[in-house]
């Protein structure tokens, strides 16, 4: 789904709980109370995303803190891809919120489409096997996002303002806690997809970005608080 038809679409879905606003343009306290609240979304797999998208927002603003600081001038090329990088990842995690609660909810309309006959029970089925697959890609997405607010962050580390240092390692922390939350929401729908071998490799999927995801966070984590000063990274090849 597309970041346009996921908005269209999360304006109808959400719409018990606001009927005319996606989770970006809520307030934080809306946010948190609907969560808090009896409706069905947002759920864990949303705030998995929102956590996420917290996470590149942190990036974004180290980089952006650290260029064209004399400082760290052999780092400036590094500070002009991050930050417009990481702000599109914080933009794509809160589009991915809203998808999470798209799919979540379509789940739960399966479940109430009638079974009285075995035609209706085929299509019951079906329809929830479908359901179920959009609410698995819709969290591997998110899980995805976090490598790469993970990768950010860690390129970042020891070569940007070090009076914001910390906010890179909450930002590997967000990362690794997004990625864990939405690997969490990947693995329970696989067992509702009917499709053994596909749920198999997607769990593989999820568990292997996940674990990649942590590796790297503990890398930056050790560079912060180490203190340590790295090298320029290599300019990326056309």
């Amino acid at each position: 789904m597309d970041r346009t038809a996921a908005r269209v679409a999360s304006a109808s879905t959400i719409a018990a709980v606001d009927p005319s606003t996606s989770f970006r343009d809520q307030t934080i306290v809306q946010f948190v109370e609907q969560l808090g609240s009896g409706a069905p979304v947002p759920g864990g797999g949303s705030a998995a995303a929102i956590a996420g998208s917290l996470g590149a927002a942190l990036v974004a603003m180290v980089g952006a803190l650290s260029t064209d600081r004399p400082k760290y001038a052999d780092h400036a090329a590094l500070h002009a891809r991050v930050v417009p990088a990481a702000r599109a990842l914080a933009d794509r995690l809160l589009d991915l919120a809203d998808e999470d609660a798209v799919a979540y909810a379509g789940y739960g309309e399966a479940f109430k489409l009638p079974k009285a006959t075995p035609e209706e029970q085929h299509a019951r089925t079906a329809a929830i096997r479908e359901a179920a697959l959009a609410s698995t890609l819709a969290p591997l997405r998110t899980v995805e996002a976090t490598l790469e607010v993970a990768t950010l962050a860690e390129s970042l580390a020891g070569r940007s303002n070090r009076n914001a240092s910390s906010d890179l390692e909450v930002a590997a922390l967000l990362a690794v806690t997004a990625c864990r939350a939405a690997e969490a929401n990947v693995t329970i729908n696989l067992p509702s997809i009917g499709d053994e071998a596909r749920a198999k490799d997607l769990g593989a999927r999820a568990a292997s970005v996940a674990a990649e995801v942590e590796r790297i966070a503990a890398r930056t984590r050790e560079v912060v608080r180490s203190g340590e000063d790295r090298d320029p990274l290599p300019e990326p090849t056309a």
